[in-house]
Parts: C-alpha cells; sequence; structure tokens
C-alpha cells in the first residue's frame, strides 16, 4: 500500500503532464492539491480486497499464520466455485465503498464513482451486477461467523490508517458533493494501474533485505532513481514571427519564406483562447507536416500537454515521419539537457534502424536495492550528457506501457484502439490525454475507421487534448463529422449560434482552408492565401488494355523520362510490370504491399534516391523508366514523375496520386524534363470509356465500391471529355472536385443516372454495414459526470487491442497472416533470403545460416525477422486455419527458447532456392524485384 501511495505521488510531481493534473484537479474542491491527495489514496488502497478469505485462502501455510490471529477462513477447495466472484478488485471496490458508507456517510452513488477506480485497477472495470453478486455472498470478502467482526476490524483499521496516512482524512467530507467526471475516473485508474506495476517490480522494490531500515518515502526515492523515467514535455510558448519559428525547428533552405497557410495557422493558433481541435486543409507538398509541428508547440505550451502523438495511416507512412520527428525534437530549445522518451508504434517498430538507435542509447535500469548508495548503476553526469537526449526508455515498451512515452510517431490504429473495448483501455487513453495529438491524411479512413476515429475524437474532447487535423482532400461533410465529434462533448451543439456555426463549416469550399473549434464549442475558419505554387495537369481517358498502355508509353517516353503507372490491385501492379518489361526491358521498377519488410523500405529508399526532389534525388535515370505501383504511391513518398497513367479512383486518391506528378520545379519552364512531357498530364485508365456510363475494373470496384468511382468519373468527366482543353488546376480545382465527389448535390452526367442510383444504394447499404459492425466493440461514448465506469469495456474484445486481431477490428479488415520467410537451401540448411544488404555498421544480412538446432545468432535472428511477410488476402478464413496448421508443422524448437526473442512464436514460412513455396493449396513465388505472387494450385 505505502509502495503504491508513494510511486503514484512521484508520477503525479514528476511524470504526469499538468494538463492531467489540471483536469482531475478540475473535478475537486481543493484543485490540484485535491487531484494529488485522491490519486495518491486511491493507489495506497487499490490492493484492500487481498485483506478478504477469497484472496488469502490461495497460500495454504500463509492462511494458517492468518487463522491463528482469529482470521479464520475456509480452504481454497472448500470456497467452491464461487470464489471466482470476488478477484481482489471488484473485492476492494466492495470494501471501500462499505467503508465510505459506514464511517463517513457517503451514499453508494457517491461512492461509485470513486471505488471504481479500486475494481477497475486490473484493467476491466466491473459490471454493477459484478458488484451486486458480490455485495450478496459476504462469506468471501469476510468469513461469516467468530471470525466476522475480526476480518471487519482488519479491513476498517487498514483502511483509516490509510486515510491518515496518505491525508484524505478531512477531504472525505468535501469529496462526498463531487460529481467525478468518466474521464477522471479514468485517468485515476490508469494513474493507479501504472502505480501498482511500478511498485510491484521487484526490480525497483526488493522483498530482499527485509532487514535494511528504510521509510517507505526513502525506499519510493531509491525506486524511482532506479526507474530513472524521463519526466513530461514543459514547452515554452514559442515567441515571435512564423518566419523565425519555422526557420529555428525545420532548417529552412536559406531564402526559403514561410508558405501562408503555414503562417496562418500559426496565427490562428495563437489567437484561440484555449487550444482545441485545427483542420489543416492545403494541398500535396505546402508543408502541412511542419504546420502541425508548430502548432503543436503552441497547443502544447498553453495547453500544459507533456509530449505529441503524430498519427498515421500505415507502417510505411510511420516509418517516414520518424525521422523527421527526431530532427524537430532536436531542435527544440524547450528539451535542452533533458531526457525524453520517444517511441515508434507499430507492430514492426524494432525493426526500424532509426528507433533501434534510440533502444540502444537508453540508459540502463537495474534492480535496486533500497540502499541505493551500494547498486545505483546509473550512467555518469558526463555519461548522460554526452548520451543521445531522446531515449526509448526501458520500463516504456511492450504493448501496455509504450504509448505512455511523451513523443509518439505511429500508425493511427493507435489512436483508434482508444475507441475499442478493451482490456487496460485507461492506460490508453492516459497517454494519449497528455499529449498534443495530429492525425494525417484524415481522408484516408474508411466508414468502419472512422466510427472509431469519431469516438476516439469524443474522448479527446472530453480530455480537453489539442489535436491537429491533416488532408489535402477533405469532403465538406467529413470536415464537419470531425469537428463535431470533437466538440460534442462540450455540450453546446443545442446552441443556434453554434450551430449556424456549424453549418458554415459543412459548406465552406475555399482552399486552402484552417477550421478550428475550442473548449467552447464554436467553431471558426479561416482561408489563407494559397502559396502561388500551382500546376494544370492535362487529362485523358485511357483504354485499359496491356498492348494500348505499352504503346502510349513507347511513344510518350521516345525522348526519355519517368512515368509512374499506379494500379489499384497487386495484380494488375505485376500483370502490367510483366507486360512492360517485354518491350522496356530492366527499365521498369514495381512498387507494392508484397514485399518483405526490409525489401518494402528498401524499395522506397531507392524510389527516393532516383526519383525524389532535385538535389536529393542522385540518380535519376537519363533516358527512360516506368514504376508501376500500388496504393503505397499515393502517400509519403517525395517523388516525382514526367507522366502519369492511374487507375480510376475516388476523386481525393486520384488527386494524391496527381501530386506526385511534376512535384517540384525542374529548370525554368520545366526544361529540365523530357521536350514531350513538359507538360503534366495524367492518363486515367483502368475502366471501359467507350460504355455511356464508365465501367470500372472488377479488382477496382473489390477495392473502392463502384459509386465513389463513378462519383469520381462523373466530377471528372468535364475534364477528360475536353481534350486536354481544361486542364484540373492545383490547387484551385482539389475542393470543388472533392466536394462535388462527396457532396449530397447530384453529379448525374446525361444518361447516368440509372448506373449511379443503384450503386448508392449498394454503398449506403455497405456502409451501414460498416457502421453496424464497428459499433459491436466501440467505446461508448461520455456519461455525465458521477456516472461511474461500470462495465466501460464490457462485452469488448479482451486483451487484443494492438494485436493482428486489434488491427484487424478497427481497419474492417479480414485478419491477416504474417509469416518470416528464409531460403532453404538444397541441402536442407535455412539462411536469410540472399539479396538483403548491409546494415549501417556494414555487416552482411543475405545468406546468413540460421542453424535448426540452436538460437541463431543476434544479426541473423534480427536479419530473419526483418523479412517478414504480409500474405494476401486469400490466406483469410478457413485457409488461415489451414496455412497456420501447416506453418506449425516447420516451427524449429530450438528457436522457441527465451534467448530467442526476434524468431521465437513467429511462423516461418522456407522459400527454396527458385523463391517458391507451396502453402494451404497455392502456389507462391517471390522476387527482390516482382514481390510475391500467389496462385491456386488448381490455376497453375
Amino acid at each position: 500500500m505505502e509502495d503504491s501511495a508513494s510511486v503514484a505521488g512521484m508520477l503525479w510531481d514528476h511524470w504526469l503532464p499538468w494538463n492531467v493534473r489540471r483536469l482531475i484537479g478540475e473535478a475537486l474542491p481543493g484543485g490540484e492539491a485535491d487531484g494529488r491527495l485522491l490519486a495518491v489514496w486511491l493507489a495506497g488502497v487499490h490492493d484492500i480486497g487481498k485483506a478478504t478469505p477469497a484472496f488469502a485462502c490461495q497460500v495454504e501455510g500463509l492462511a494458517d499464520a492468518m487463522r491463528s490471529e482469529g482470521l479464520d477462513m475456509r480452504t481454497q477447495g472448500a470456497m467452491g466455485p464461487d470464489r471466482r466472484l470476488a478477484p481482489h478488485g471488484p473485492a476492494g471496490q466492495v470494501l471501500l465503498g462499505e467503508w465510505l458508507e459506514e464511517r463517513h456517510g457517503w451514499e453508494p452513488e457517491q461512492c461509485w464513482q470513486f471505488t471504481v477506480v479500486v475494481g477497475g485497477h486490473h484493467g476491466i472495470p466491473p459490471e454493477e451486477a459484478q458488484i451486486n453478486a458480490l455485495e450478496n455472498r459476504e462469506h468471501l470478502v469476510r468469513s461469516p461467523g467468530a471470525s466476522r467482526a475480526v476480518w471487519r476490524r482488519v479491513q476498517t483499521e487498514l483502511l483509516d490508517a490509510c486515510a491518515v496516512e496518505f491525508g484524505v482524512e478531512d477531504r472525505l467530507e468535501e469529496w462526498r458533493a463531487v460529481r467525478l467526471p468518466q474521464p477522471v475516473q479514468v485517468l485515476l485508474t490508469a494513474l493507479v494501474i501504472v502505480s501498482d506495476w511500478i511498485a510491484s517490480n521487484p526490480e525497483f522494490f526488493p522483498y530482499y533485505p527485509l532487514d535494511v531500515p528504510r521509510t517507505g518515502a526513502e525506499r519510493a526515492a531509491a525506486a524511482w532513481r532506479g526507474l530513472d523515467l524521463p519526466g513530461a514535455w514543459r514547452p515554452t510558448d514559442p515567441a515571435g514571427p512564423a518566419q523565425e519559428l519555422f526557420a529555428s525547428r525545420f532548417a529552412l533552405p536559406e531564402g526559403a519564406k514561410v508558405r501562408p497557410v503555414q503562417e496562418a495557422a500559426v496565427a490562428l493558433a495563437r489567437s484561440m483562447e484555449a487550444p482545441g481541435l485545427m483542420v489543416i486543409e492545403a494541398p500535396m507538398g505546402e508543408g502541412k507536416t511542419e504546420a502541425a509541428l508548430a502548432v503543436a508547440e503552441i497547443f502544447a505550451a498553453r495547453s500544459g500537454a507533456g509530449g505529441v502523438f503524430f498519427a498515421l495511416p500505415t507502417m510505411a507512412t510511420g516509418n517516414a515521419m520518424f525521422p523527421r520527428l527526431l530532427k524537430w525534437l532536436k531542435r527544440l530549445p524547450s528539451l535542452e539537457g533533458r531526457p525524453y522518451s520517444v517511441l515508434l508504434a507499430h507492430s514492426k517498430a524494432a525493426l526500424n534502424d532509426d528507433f533501434t538507435e534510440l533502444m540502444r542509447g537508453d540508459r540502463p535500469v537495474a534492480a535496486m536495492d533500497v540502499d541505493a548508495g551500494r547498486q545505483d548503476r546509473r550512467p555518469s553526469r558526463a555519461h548522460r550528457e554526452a548520451a543521445a537526449e531522446l531515449v526509448a526508455h526501458t520500463w516504456l515498451r511492450g504493448r501496455k506501457k509504450a504509448m505512455l512515452s511523451s513523443f509518439v510517431a505511429g500508425t493511427v490504429d493507435q489512436l483508434l484502439f482508444a475507441a475499442l473495448k478493451s482490456k487496460h483501455l485507461a492506460l490508453r487513453h492516459l497517454a494519449i490525454a497528455g499529449k498534443v495529438v495530429v492525425i494525417d491524411e484524415a481522408h484516408a479512413y474508411d466508414t468502419h475507421m472512422s466510427v472509431y476515429l469519431d469516438r476516439a475524437l469524443s474522448w479527446l474532447g472530453a480530455y480537453k487534448v489539442p489535436v491537429v487535423i491533416l488532408s489535402a482532400t477533405l469532403p465538406a461533410g467529413r470536415r464537419r463529422e470531425l469537428v463535431e465529434a470533437y466538440a460534442g462533448s462540450h455540450g453546446c451543439m443545442g446552441d443556434a449560434a453554434v450551430k449556424d456555426a456549424f453549418d458554415a463549416v459543412s459548406t465552406a469550399s475555399e482552399y486552402p482552408l484552417l477550421t478550428c473549434v475550442s473548449m467552447d464549442g464554436t467553431p471558426v475558419v479561416r482561408r489563407p492565401a494559397a502559396s502561388g505554387r500551382g500546376v494544370s495537369v492535362r487529362l485523358e481517358p485511357l483504354d485499359d488494355d496491356l498492348d494500348t498502355l505499352t504503346d502510349r508509353l513507347d511513344e510518350e517516353l521516345a525522348g526519355g523520362g519517368c512515368a509512374l503507372v499506379v494500379r489499384n490491385t497487386v495484380k494488375r501492379v505485376v500483370d502490367t510490370a510483366r507486360a512492360l518489361r517485354e518491350r522496356f526491358g530492366d527499365d521498369v521498377t514495381v512498387a507494392h504491399a508484397r514485399f518483405l519488410d526490409m525489401d518494402r523500405a528498401a524499395n522506397d529508399k531507392e524510389l527516393l534516391r532516383r526519383f525524389g526532389p532535385p538535389g536529393d534525388a542522385v540518380d535519376r535515370p537519363g533516358g527512360r523508366h516506368v514504376v508501376v505501383a500500388s496504393q503505397v504511391a499515393e502517400q509519403s513518398l517525395d517523388v516525382d514523375f514526367d507522366l502519369l497513367v492511374t487507375d480510376l479512383c475516388p476523386v481525393d486518391l486520384l488527386l494524391q496520386r496527381m501530386g506526385r506528378l511534376h512535384r517540384h520545379r525542374r529548370g525554368a519552364g520545366q526544361e529540365d524534363r523530357p521536350e514531350r512531357l513538359r507538360e503534366p498530364r495524367c492518363l486515367v485508365t483502368g475502366a471501359d470509356w467507350s460504355e455511356r456510363v464508365p465501367v470500372p475494373v472488377r479488382g477496382s470496384v473489390a477495392v473502392y465500391g463502384a459509386y465513389p468511382l463513378l462519383r469520381s468519373a462523373a466530377v471528372l468527366l468535364p475534364h477528360l471529355s475536353a481534350g486536354g482543353s481544361r486542364p484540373v488546376r492545383l490547387p484551385e480545382d482539389i475542393s470543388p472536385l472533392v466536394q462535388g465527389a462527396y457532396g449530397d448535390g447530384a453529379v448525374q452526367p446525361e444518361g447516368w443516372a440509372g448506373a449511379l442510383d443503384d450503386a448508392r444504394a449498394r454503398h449506403e447499404e455497405h456502409r451501414a454495414r460498416q457502421r453496424e459492425k464497428a459499433a459491436t466493440f466501440r467505446l461508448g461514448d461520455v456519461c455525465k459526470p458521477g456516472e461511474p465506469l461500470f462495465g466501460w469495456v464490457a462485452a469488448g474484445t479482451g486483451d487484443t487491442d494492438d494485436t493482428r486481431a486489434g488491427r484487424a477490428q478497427v481497419r474492417d479488415s479480414r485478419e491477416s497472416l504474417e509469416v518470416v520467410v528464409v531460403r532453404r537451401r538444397e541441402d536442407g540448411k535455412l539462411t536469410t533470403v540472399p539479396w538483403l544488404g548491409e546494415d549501417r555498421k556494414g555487416r552482411r544480412l543475405g545468406g546468413l545460416e540460421l542453424p535448426q538446432d540452436q538460437v541463431p545468432v543476434f544479426l541473423a535472428a534480427r536479419a530473419a525477422a526483418a523479412s517478414g511477410l504480409r500474405l494476401p488476402q486469400e490466406f483469410s478464413g478457413d485457409v488461415m486455419d489451414r496455412a497456420i496448421a501447416e506453418l506449425e508443422g516447420l516451427v524449429v524448437e530450438a528457436w522457441q527458447s527465451k534467448e530467442s526473442s526476434w524468431l521465437a512464436g513467429e511462423l516461418v514460412l522456407p522459400f527454396d532456392e527458385h523463391g517458391r513455396a507451396c502453402l494451404a493449396g497455392f502456389s507462391l513465388r517471390y522476387s527482390k524485384t516482382e514481390g510475391l505472387e500467389v496462385t491456386r494450385v488448381r490455376d497453375v
């Protein structure tokens, strides 16, 4: 009890962000001082449920010692199945509630909002029926008969002592009138969980030697030194013009000027009375990321947030963002001389070199004796000053704790999990409640994901968390949904003036556009000037025929040039690349998601090296070259092509693809591009344009649905049918095209009505199914103050938030199967795949032997783990079960030991020396240049 309470006090004083402390304090009459008292007291009493027969009977020798003191109890076996009704968390909630009622005159309804923190400290707040069942079985919390009074006296003595020891005895009377908001109940629960985990760790609080005379405070201080947990970020409000701010934080090139949208975002953030939500809509390449980080620094300084979470749509975009986040952090004056915890948050983070460098630079955490002077193995002051100030802290690792790091870049799943009913959800809420949250590519999330995102935003609003949302192509209706989700928690939506302001948000079509809503719930719209950077793209329909495509590219690239062909399915990528290679040979590159993790990263790096911005691209092809890619080319990659060919797709995504066309200036008037390709052109294929209503190819319909594709074709039709005389002007046409495609207004070219109406009906049915499915495990909305967290995550997913199953739930995808790919030589030996290059130290990674009778050496094991591959949807459902059974038959037992941290528990799929394998009735072929191809055996 004393250890947990001491840790809670340390966390409050040295680690908890100020905005979290303030939110808790606002709910209590004594402000933050009361908040600290309440947190320490709840941490101190959280295990009172262990002082019950149902818990104490588990170790017979210890139970006998208690019986000798009058605390009689049945044996564990004699307790029967009823004992399962009294886990010590809910039992503690019952005991604390009785104590508050009997000793301090509280009503049950007043107790529950406080006691539920004790009941839920193992990750799942109890349901009301569970508490009622326990209250009706008193023998589980006190043995009947003569010992009942002894049990009651001991429990009361403990709780009385805690009230005195932790300073709440004189505060309980005033707290009776408190109506504790649910967000505060969640934060207190999370704080108790963290305190419990630290206090229960024998490395920090050793059981022996027990004879060392130390007070609880000295013991806690020694543990705190051993934990060495980095504190919360405490930035100062950056002053000065936006130009100075951006120059100091982002190392602008000499002579570069801050862009209007960036300057306006900073001005708007500074004008808000209290930080809230800001939506930044601006064209691709306008510096939205830098604007978001600048706004995040201002919001954090003004709100007391202790960190930043940057949420991105994919692992690839997360990996691309992480080094940019590190560069920004290293330029923040508020971080100088102080260590801060940093996290790359996705399932493959341990394979990211930038992140592993931070982990190697981490300060060691040693088992601490209470006599800290003898075993304090922290680095010396000189060592710490020389070490990296940004660290991946040892204790803040693992699925449950990692998000508690101060600065996080990761997939948006980590935010969506905040709206997924799952065990220890309170920890995730504590993690995001103390940060500024940035959500990138907000247009990229479908209906199912949006259901979770909107609910997460409503809780973020209730926590008063500053949020920045970024998009280049956001429909106005979706903009309003996002703003309303955040602001709805403030209870102001019924106000007529506020409603009018939201109506203005949903009809605003200017571009660029800034929309913000402060804590009073009233939205504000700002319309910054465009930067002057623009491009006009001529659109042309192209028949969906590989021969036609090949001939056209041959013609367009006759004088050289780099073309990007974007397909909507991997199969179309592979088929297209195969056809183009017959004409262009090795001047064809493939990029899609079905590559090994390490190969995918290498492909991205190679694309940037060859097709990146001028000055960065060191090997841009001087002749002709074609890159055939899937949707991986839409986001994160700053690549620049002379010509674009794309499958028909939803218009917002098509505009993103256009952002890769003439992205950078190459000479005056683009004179450094081939003469034929100095005017940007986009050829749109993937549909039968000869029909009155275009017919998208089946693969595209399977990915996006017919209705979004037809709406996209409808708004693009004036540009496609004008023979190039009506180009798409970027950025001027971005908003009209997006609002036209996604708005409620009719967009029906002559003769299209029937096809559009049928497609819309199917589309709405699909969206309704998505919403219904997402609601199954979606967290409830914030209830009124005083409502206890009873059943908060009831009927949830259990302990599956950041797991394969959890990711499938928030993304409405079938649970996918991931394997580690190795090479099986003809002699039967296993090696890493042979083409892997070198690590940062120049050590060879390809062709390393993986012995089957022992754990592979670290370098080989990590290289194998980096060769992970996500198998396609063919391996879902029943096929997945068959595939897992076959893969389990290939398990190398020697790799399952604790020493094999990289490979233990992984499913390993060996490919032969020709890159072939068979699995669950499918033939698989893998190559470094083509990626994975899958064919049913009967189709081979």
